[in-house]
Protein backbone atom coordinates (compact mmCIF):
# COMPACT_ATOMS: atom_id res chain seq x y z
CA UNK A 1 0.00 0.00 0.00
CA UNK A 2 1.62 3.42 -0.61
CA UNK A 3 2.89 5.68 2.16
CA UNK A 4 -0.26 8.14 1.46
CA UNK A 5 -2.17 5.70 3.20
CA UNK A 6 -0.65 5.23 6.31
CA UNK A 7 -0.86 9.27 6.72
CA UNK A 8 -4.76 8.94 6.54
CA UNK A 9 -4.26 6.00 8.70
CA UNK A 10 -2.56 8.29 11.66
CA UNK A 11 -5.57 10.86 11.94
CA UNK A 12 -7.87 8.13 11.63
CA UNK A 13 -6.84 6.99 14.73
CA UNK A 14 -7.10 10.12 16.25
CA UNK A 15 -10.39 11.12 15.28
CA UNK A 16 -11.32 7.37 16.06
CA UNK A 17 -10.04 8.19 19.62
CA UNK A 18 -12.28 10.88 20.34
CA UNK A 19 -15.37 9.42 18.66
CA UNK A 20 -15.60 6.16 20.87
CA UNK A 21 -13.31 7.11 24.08
CA UNK A 22 -16.87 8.86 25.40
CA UNK A 23 -18.09 5.86 25.72
CA UNK A 24 -15.70 4.82 28.64
CA UNK A 25 -16.25 7.98 29.96
CA UNK A 26 -20.07 8.15 30.19
CA UNK A 27 -20.86 7.23 33.81
CA UNK A 28 -17.37 9.56 34.94
CA UNK A 29 -18.83 12.39 32.73
CA UNK A 30 -22.41 12.07 34.15
CA UNK A 31 -20.99 11.97 37.78
CA UNK A 32 -18.62 15.17 37.66
CA UNK A 33 -21.26 17.29 35.68
CA UNK A 34 -24.47 16.08 37.29
CA UNK A 35 -26.42 14.54 34.73
CA UNK A 36 -28.02 11.77 34.13
CA UNK A 37 -26.89 8.91 31.99
CA UNK A 38 -29.65 9.71 29.27
CA UNK A 39 -28.32 13.01 28.74
CA UNK A 40 -24.71 11.87 28.91
CA UNK A 41 -25.78 9.39 26.29
CA UNK A 42 -26.96 12.97 24.41
CA UNK A 43 -23.34 14.04 24.12
CA UNK A 44 -22.60 10.88 21.69
CA UNK A 45 -25.30 11.21 19.44
CA UNK A 46 -24.72 15.39 19.41
CA UNK A 47 -20.97 14.36 18.36
CA UNK A 48 -22.56 11.93 15.14
CA UNK A 49 -25.38 14.71 14.03
CA UNK A 50 -22.26 17.47 13.96
CA UNK A 51 -20.85 14.54 11.36
CA UNK A 52 -24.05 14.20 10.08
CA UNK A 53 -24.68 17.50 8.63
CA UNK A 54 -21.18 18.90 8.72
CA UNK A 55 -19.82 16.10 6.65
CA UNK A 56 -22.01 16.78 3.15
CA UNK A 57 -21.83 20.34 3.53
CA UNK A 58 -18.53 21.36 4.74
CA UNK A 59 -17.43 18.50 1.86
CA UNK A 60 -19.68 20.94 -0.66
CA UNK A 61 -18.20 24.03 0.60
CA UNK A 62 -14.25 22.87 1.13
CA UNK A 63 -14.32 21.03 -2.94
CA UNK A 64 -12.21 23.59 -4.24
CA UNK A 65 -9.31 23.72 -2.00
CA UNK A 66 -6.30 21.15 -2.27
CA UNK A 67 -6.17 17.90 -0.64
CA UNK A 68 -3.24 18.28 1.72
CA UNK A 69 -4.12 21.95 3.24
CA UNK A 70 -7.80 20.98 3.38
CA UNK A 71 -6.70 17.94 5.47
CA UNK A 72 -4.12 20.04 7.55
CA UNK A 73 -6.58 22.31 8.06
CA UNK A 74 -9.24 20.12 9.72
CA UNK A 75 -6.66 18.54 11.91
CA UNK A 76 -5.95 22.29 13.33
CA UNK A 77 -10.18 22.59 13.70
CA UNK A 78 -9.79 18.56 15.56
CA UNK A 79 -7.49 20.05 18.06
CA UNK A 80 -9.02 23.29 19.08
CA UNK A 81 -12.43 21.33 19.25
CA UNK A 82 -10.64 19.03 21.59
CA UNK A 83 -8.62 21.30 23.63
CA UNK A 84 -12.16 23.09 24.06
CA UNK A 85 -13.44 19.96 25.35
CA UNK A 86 -11.28 19.50 28.13
CA UNK A 87 -11.73 23.08 29.01
CA UNK A 88 -15.43 22.84 29.34
CA UNK A 89 -16.86 24.02 32.25
CA UNK A 90 -20.59 23.30 31.97
CA UNK A 91 -22.28 20.47 29.84
CA UNK A 92 -23.35 22.53 27.30
CA UNK A 93 -19.88 23.96 26.48
CA UNK A 94 -18.77 19.90 26.30
CA UNK A 95 -21.60 20.04 23.44
CA UNK A 96 -20.21 22.79 21.87
CA UNK A 97 -16.76 21.30 22.03
CA UNK A 98 -17.69 17.99 20.25
CA UNK A 99 -19.64 19.85 17.67
CA UNK A 100 -16.35 21.08 16.39
CA UNK A 101 -14.51 18.26 16.50
CA UNK A 102 -17.61 16.66 14.49
CA UNK A 103 -17.06 18.58 11.63
CA UNK A 104 -13.37 17.76 11.20
CA UNK A 105 -14.67 14.44 11.63
CA UNK A 106 -17.34 14.73 8.81
CA UNK A 107 -14.86 16.47 6.18
CA UNK A 108 -12.11 14.25 7.01
CA UNK A 109 -13.76 10.80 6.67
CA UNK A 110 -15.35 11.39 3.49
CA UNK A 111 -12.56 13.09 1.24
CA UNK A 112 -10.34 10.06 2.96
CA UNK A 113 -12.20 8.15 1.20
CA UNK A 114 -12.02 8.63 -1.88
CA UNK A 115 -8.19 9.32 -1.76
CA UNK A 116 -7.79 6.26 -0.49
CA UNK A 117 -9.46 4.44 -3.14
CA UNK A 118 -7.54 6.52 -5.91
CA UNK A 119 -4.44 5.67 -4.37
CA UNK A 120 -4.85 1.99 -5.45
CA UNK A 121 -5.77 -0.12 -8.68
CA UNK A 122 -9.51 -1.04 -8.89
CA UNK A 123 -9.44 -4.35 -7.46
CA UNK A 124 -7.89 -3.00 -4.07
CA UNK A 125 -9.99 0.16 -3.32
CA UNK A 126 -12.49 -1.77 -0.69
CA UNK A 127 -8.79 -2.85 1.11
CA UNK A 128 -7.50 0.80 0.84
CA UNK A 129 -10.96 2.20 2.46
CA UNK A 130 -10.51 -0.42 5.08
CA UNK A 131 -6.81 0.34 5.45
CA UNK A 132 -7.79 3.85 6.73
CA UNK A 133 -10.44 2.89 8.99
CA UNK A 134 -8.18 0.67 10.47
CA UNK A 135 -6.86 3.59 12.17
CA UNK A 136 -10.20 3.90 13.57
CA UNK A 137 -10.57 0.02 14.93
CA UNK A 138 -7.28 0.59 16.21
CA UNK A 139 -8.03 3.75 18.04
CA UNK A 140 -10.85 1.45 19.73
CA UNK A 141 -8.06 -1.66 20.55
CA UNK A 142 -5.63 1.00 21.97
CA UNK A 143 -6.73 5.08 22.23
CA UNK A 144 -10.23 4.14 23.78
CA UNK A 145 -9.07 1.65 26.80
CA UNK A 146 -5.90 4.29 27.33
CA UNK A 147 -8.11 7.11 27.15
CA UNK A 148 -10.97 5.34 29.78
CA UNK A 149 -7.90 4.58 31.79
CA UNK A 150 -6.87 8.12 31.88
CA UNK A 151 -10.01 9.34 32.44
CA UNK A 152 -10.55 6.94 35.67
CA UNK A 153 -7.29 8.06 36.76
CA UNK A 154 -6.75 11.70 36.32
CA UNK A 155 -10.39 13.00 35.61
CA UNK A 156 -12.05 12.70 31.79
CA UNK A 157 -10.55 15.73 30.82
CA UNK A 158 -7.22 14.43 30.69
CA UNK A 159 -8.28 11.97 28.12
CA UNK A 160 -9.64 14.69 25.50
CA UNK A 161 -5.74 16.68 26.37
CA UNK A 162 -4.26 13.73 25.57
CA UNK A 163 -6.59 13.48 22.47
CA UNK A 164 -5.62 17.01 21.37
CA UNK A 165 -2.34 15.68 21.79
CA UNK A 166 -2.39 12.86 19.52
CA UNK A 167 -4.08 15.72 16.73
CA UNK A 168 -0.82 17.65 16.92
CA UNK A 169 0.98 14.15 15.75
CA UNK A 170 -1.59 13.54 13.11
CA UNK A 171 -1.40 17.07 11.68
CA UNK A 172 2.64 16.32 11.62
CA UNK A 173 2.23 12.54 9.75
CA UNK A 174 -0.12 14.18 7.17
CA UNK A 175 2.42 17.22 6.63
CA UNK A 176 4.93 14.87 6.22
CA UNK A 177 3.73 11.74 4.43
CA UNK A 178 0.90 13.06 2.63
CA UNK A 179 2.28 14.30 -1.18
CA UNK A 180 1.18 17.85 -2.52
CA UNK A 181 0.52 16.53 -5.69
CA UNK A 182 -2.91 14.75 -4.89
CA UNK A 183 -5.52 14.17 -7.32
CA UNK A 184 -8.86 16.61 -6.85
CA UNK A 185 -12.22 15.51 -7.99
CA UNK A 186 -14.08 18.68 -9.68
CA UNK A 187 -16.54 20.25 -7.25
CA UNK A 188 -19.73 18.82 -7.60
CA UNK A 189 -22.14 21.84 -8.85
CA UNK A 190 -25.34 22.09 -6.53
CA UNK A 191 -27.57 20.98 -8.57
CA UNK A 192 -25.11 17.68 -8.57
CA UNK A 193 -25.68 17.48 -5.18
CA UNK A 194 -29.35 17.52 -4.85
CA UNK A 195 -29.26 14.97 -6.66
CA UNK A 196 -27.31 12.98 -4.87
CA UNK A 197 -30.16 12.92 -2.43
CA UNK A 198 -32.79 12.34 -5.29
CA UNK A 199 -31.22 9.19 -6.28
CA UNK A 200 -33.15 6.42 -4.96
CA UNK A 201 -30.55 4.09 -5.05
CA UNK A 202 -28.21 6.09 -3.34
CA UNK A 203 -31.03 7.00 -0.55
CA UNK A 204 -31.40 2.71 -0.14
CA UNK A 205 -27.79 2.33 0.75
CA UNK A 206 -27.67 5.55 3.15
CA UNK A 207 -30.65 3.94 4.93
CA UNK A 208 -29.14 0.64 5.03
CA UNK A 209 -25.88 2.47 6.62
CA UNK A 210 -27.51 3.94 9.17
CA UNK A 211 -30.00 0.91 10.76
CA UNK A 212 -27.03 -1.66 10.25
CA UNK A 213 -23.97 0.61 11.65
CA UNK A 214 -26.00 2.81 14.29
CA UNK A 215 -27.96 -0.68 15.53
CA UNK A 216 -24.65 -1.40 17.63
CA UNK A 217 -24.84 1.80 19.03
CA UNK A 218 -28.16 0.93 20.87
CA UNK A 219 -26.44 -1.25 23.15
CA UNK A 220 -22.77 -0.04 22.59
CA UNK A 221 -23.37 3.95 23.82
CA UNK A 222 -23.73 2.32 27.60
CA UNK A 223 -21.83 -0.69 27.30
CA UNK A 224 -19.32 0.61 30.19
CA UNK A 225 -22.53 0.84 32.13
CA UNK A 226 -24.11 -2.43 30.59
CA UNK A 227 -20.69 -4.19 31.73
CA UNK A 228 -20.71 -2.65 35.70
CA UNK A 229 -24.68 -3.01 36.25
CA UNK A 230 -25.90 -6.10 34.55
CA UNK A 231 -22.83 -8.34 34.17
CA UNK A 232 -20.87 -7.45 37.22
CA UNK A 233 -17.69 -6.63 36.25
CA UNK A 234 -15.71 -3.51 38.13
CA UNK A 235 -15.10 -0.13 36.43
CA UNK A 236 -11.14 -0.44 36.42
CA UNK A 237 -11.84 -3.71 34.15
CA UNK A 238 -13.69 -2.11 31.71
CA UNK A 239 -10.71 -0.95 29.96
CA UNK A 240 -9.54 -4.04 29.33
CA UNK A 241 -12.78 -5.56 27.96
CA UNK A 242 -13.37 -2.65 25.87
CA UNK A 243 -9.08 -3.43 24.72
CA UNK A 244 -10.71 -7.08 23.85
CA UNK A 245 -13.78 -5.06 21.62
CA UNK A 246 -11.37 -3.25 20.14
CA UNK A 247 -9.31 -6.19 18.76
CA UNK A 248 -12.31 -7.89 17.15
CA UNK A 249 -13.55 -5.14 15.80
CA UNK A 250 -9.86 -4.61 13.97
CA UNK A 251 -10.14 -7.75 12.85
CA UNK A 252 -13.63 -6.98 11.43
CA UNK A 253 -12.41 -4.31 9.75
CA UNK A 254 -9.59 -6.03 7.83
CA UNK A 255 -11.98 -9.14 7.35
CA UNK A 256 -14.50 -6.92 5.84
CA UNK A 257 -12.39 -5.62 2.99
CA UNK A 258 -11.44 -8.30 1.82
CA UNK A 259 -14.94 -10.34 1.98
CA UNK A 260 -16.37 -7.23 0.21
CA UNK A 261 -13.82 -6.72 -2.48
CA UNK A 262 -15.55 -8.47 -4.98
CA UNK A 263 -19.36 -8.29 -4.10
CA UNK A 264 -20.06 -5.78 -1.05
CA UNK A 265 -23.89 -6.23 -1.79
CA UNK A 266 -24.16 -10.19 -0.67
CA UNK A 267 -21.03 -9.44 1.82
CA UNK A 268 -23.23 -7.16 3.64
CA UNK A 269 -26.23 -8.94 3.80
CA UNK A 270 -24.33 -12.42 5.41
CA UNK A 271 -22.75 -9.66 7.83
CA UNK A 272 -26.05 -8.14 8.70
CA UNK A 273 -27.84 -11.00 9.58
CA UNK A 274 -24.94 -12.38 11.93
CA UNK A 275 -25.05 -9.11 13.44
CA UNK A 276 -28.55 -8.87 14.43
CA UNK A 277 -28.10 -12.55 15.72
CA UNK A 278 -25.68 -11.54 17.89
CA UNK A 279 -26.89 -8.61 19.54
CA UNK A 280 -30.16 -10.59 20.46
CA UNK A 281 -27.82 -13.32 21.86
CA UNK A 282 -25.91 -10.52 23.98
CA UNK A 283 -29.59 -9.92 25.56
CA UNK A 284 -29.19 -13.09 27.46
CA UNK A 285 -25.47 -13.29 27.50
CA UNK A 286 -24.89 -10.52 29.08
CA UNK A 287 -25.54 -11.81 32.89
CA UNK A 288 -22.59 -13.81 32.97
CA UNK A 289 -19.28 -12.61 32.74
CA UNK A 290 -17.39 -15.25 30.71
CA UNK A 291 -20.18 -15.46 27.77
CA UNK A 292 -20.85 -12.01 27.57
CA UNK A 293 -16.57 -11.60 26.87
CA UNK A 294 -17.60 -13.94 23.49
CA UNK A 295 -20.12 -12.61 22.68
CA UNK A 296 -18.92 -9.01 22.74
CA UNK A 297 -16.05 -9.94 20.36
CA UNK A 298 -18.20 -11.36 17.79
CA UNK A 299 -19.99 -8.33 18.19
CA UNK A 300 -17.08 -6.46 17.68
CA UNK A 301 -16.12 -8.01 15.02
CA UNK A 302 -19.36 -7.58 12.80
CA UNK A 303 -19.91 -4.22 13.99
CA UNK A 304 -16.79 -2.78 12.32
CA UNK A 305 -16.92 -5.62 9.07
CA UNK A 306 -19.58 -3.78 7.10
CA UNK A 307 -18.28 -0.42 6.81
CA UNK A 308 -15.49 -1.00 4.19
CA UNK A 309 -18.16 -2.88 1.89
CA UNK A 310 -20.97 0.12 2.69
CA UNK A 311 -18.22 2.93 1.20
CA UNK A 312 -17.25 0.89 -1.27
CA UNK A 313 -20.81 0.15 -2.33
CA UNK A 314 -21.84 3.79 -2.28
CA UNK A 315 -18.77 4.87 -4.07
CA UNK A 316 -19.17 2.27 -7.01
CA UNK A 317 -23.40 2.98 -7.09
CA UNK A 318 -22.43 6.71 -7.47
CA UNK A 319 -19.93 6.17 -10.28
CA UNK A 320 -23.37 4.83 -11.83
CA UNK A 321 -25.95 6.69 -10.96
CA UNK A 322 -25.05 10.45 -9.84
CA UNK A 323 -20.80 10.24 -11.88
CA UNK A 324 -20.84 14.51 -11.42
CA UNK A 325 -20.80 14.07 -7.42
CA UNK A 326 -18.82 10.93 -6.09
CA UNK A 327 -17.05 12.95 -3.20
CA UNK A 328 -20.60 14.09 -2.22
CA UNK A 329 -22.03 10.61 -2.01
CA UNK A 330 -19.31 9.40 0.18
CA UNK A 331 -19.76 12.32 2.41
CA UNK A 332 -23.42 11.46 2.77
CA UNK A 333 -22.51 8.01 3.57
CA UNK A 334 -20.23 9.14 6.46
CA UNK A 335 -23.22 10.98 7.94
CA UNK A 336 -25.39 8.19 7.48
CA UNK A 337 -22.89 6.50 9.64
CA UNK A 338 -23.22 8.94 12.12
CA UNK A 339 -27.10 9.38 11.94
CA UNK A 340 -26.94 5.87 12.66
CA UNK A 341 -24.70 6.36 15.62
CA UNK A 342 -27.15 9.40 17.18
CA UNK A 343 -30.14 7.32 16.35
CA UNK A 344 -28.62 4.28 18.18
CA UNK A 345 -27.74 6.43 21.12
CA UNK A 346 -30.88 8.68 21.35
CA UNK A 347 -33.14 4.98 20.76
CA UNK A 348 -30.80 3.36 23.48
CA UNK A 349 -31.40 6.62 26.16
CA UNK A 350 -34.70 6.03 25.35
CA UNK A 351 -34.86 2.26 26.23
CA UNK A 352 -32.74 2.85 29.11
CA UNK A 353 -35.08 5.64 30.88
CA UNK A 354 -37.98 3.23 30.17
CA UNK A 355 -39.67 0.27 31.31
CA UNK A 356 -37.78 -1.97 29.39
CA UNK A 357 -34.45 -1.08 31.04
CA UNK A 358 -30.62 -0.95 30.27
CA UNK A 359 -31.01 -4.84 29.66
CA UNK A 360 -32.99 -4.60 26.59
CA UNK A 361 -30.85 -2.59 24.57
CA UNK A 362 -28.97 -5.11 22.55
CA UNK A 363 -32.27 -6.83 21.26
CA UNK A 364 -34.02 -3.18 20.20
CA UNK A 365 -30.06 -3.18 18.51
CA UNK A 366 -30.85 -6.27 16.34
CA UNK A 367 -34.45 -4.85 15.24
CA UNK A 368 -32.33 -1.82 13.90
CA UNK A 369 -29.82 -4.29 11.95
CA UNK A 370 -32.63 -6.18 11.06
CA UNK A 371 -34.32 -3.61 8.99
CA UNK A 372 -30.63 -3.00 7.43
CA UNK A 373 -30.82 -6.74 6.67
CA UNK A 374 -34.10 -6.02 4.68
CA UNK A 375 -32.45 -3.31 2.76
CA UNK A 376 -29.46 -5.38 1.61
CA UNK A 377 -31.53 -8.37 0.27
CA UNK A 378 -33.83 -5.34 -1.79
CA UNK A 379 -30.76 -3.44 -3.18
CA UNK A 380 -28.77 -6.49 -3.99
CA UNK A 381 -32.55 -7.47 -6.35
CA UNK A 382 -32.60 -3.76 -7.79
CA UNK A 383 -28.79 -4.77 -8.50
CA UNK A 384 -29.44 -7.94 -10.34
CA UNK A 385 -32.52 -6.93 -12.37
CA UNK A 386 -30.40 -3.41 -13.82
CA UNK A 387 -27.39 -6.00 -14.41
CA UNK A 388 -30.59 -7.95 -16.57
CA UNK A 389 -31.79 -5.23 -18.19
CA UNK A 390 -28.66 -4.19 -19.62
CA UNK A 391 -27.84 -7.93 -20.96
CA UNK A 392 -31.30 -8.01 -22.90
CA UNK A 393 -30.64 -4.37 -24.12
CA UNK A 394 -27.18 -5.97 -25.44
Amino acid sequence: MPVALYALTIAAYAIGTTEFVIVGLLPTVAADLGITLPLAGLIVSVYALGVTFGAPILTALTGRIDRKPLLLGLMVLFIVGNSLAALSPSYEMLLVARVLSAFAHGVFFSVGSTIAADLVPENRRASAIALMFMGLTVAIVTGVPLGTLIGQTFGWRATFWAVAALGIVAFAGIAVLLPSSIRKAPPASILDQVRVLGSGRLLLVFAMTALGYGGTFVAFTYLATILETITGFAASQVSLILMLYGAAIAAGNFLGGRIANRDPVKALTLLFFAQAIVLVIFTFTAVSPYVALVTLAALGFLSFANVPGLQLYVVQLAKIHRPGAVDTASALNIAAFNLGIALGAWIGGLVVASSLGLGATPWVGGIMVAGALALALWSGALDAYGHRAVLSRA
